[in-house]
């Protein structure tokens, strides 16, 4: 058996943990990725099924309307700020969490870009990861 996908923010005051194997990996070039990782691409692990998704520490939580019309919600610890979770209100069983607060960044192995489209020329990805405009349907 796999070891559990763990990690949290930077303090450590939020923490999650899970057996479950990520559905979808990705770098994301979308505006509101750029904006909120300070640089040019969000990085990201989604996973299918957000009640087996172990979380410790209280979070604090904002809401932003994505390209589709759908709200998504960002967690981030209120102690250091570390985004470290996101969730979807129209596929509520979803939770993704940011590549960079696994315990082991290793284990990310993105899949994909998306939002290609608003790649800024400095932001670089992998040539060899297929690449959407937006995101896949």
């Amino acid at each position: 058996m796999n070891p559990p996908y763990s990690g949290g923010c930077a303090c450590g005051a939020v923490r999650y943990e899970t057996r479950q194997a990520p559905l979808f990996q990705n770098h994301c070039q979308c505006r509101q990725c750029q904006r909120r990782s300070g640089t040019g691409h969000g990085s990201y692990l989604t996973f299918p099924a957000r009640a087996e998704m172990r979380i410790t520490g209280q979070a604090s939580h904002w809401e932003e309307v994505a390209d589709s019309g759908n709200v998504k919600v960002h967690a981030f610890c209120p102690v250091c700020g570390t985004p470290v979770y996101l969730t979807f209100a129209a596929m509520p069983d979803l939770i993704a969490v940011h590549a960079a607060s696994l315990d082991d960044p290793g284990r990310f192995a993105p899949q994909a870009l998306t939002y290609r489209s608003r790649g800024l020329a400095w932001d670089s990805i992998d040539p060899g990861l297929p690449a959407f405009e937006r995101m896949p349907g």
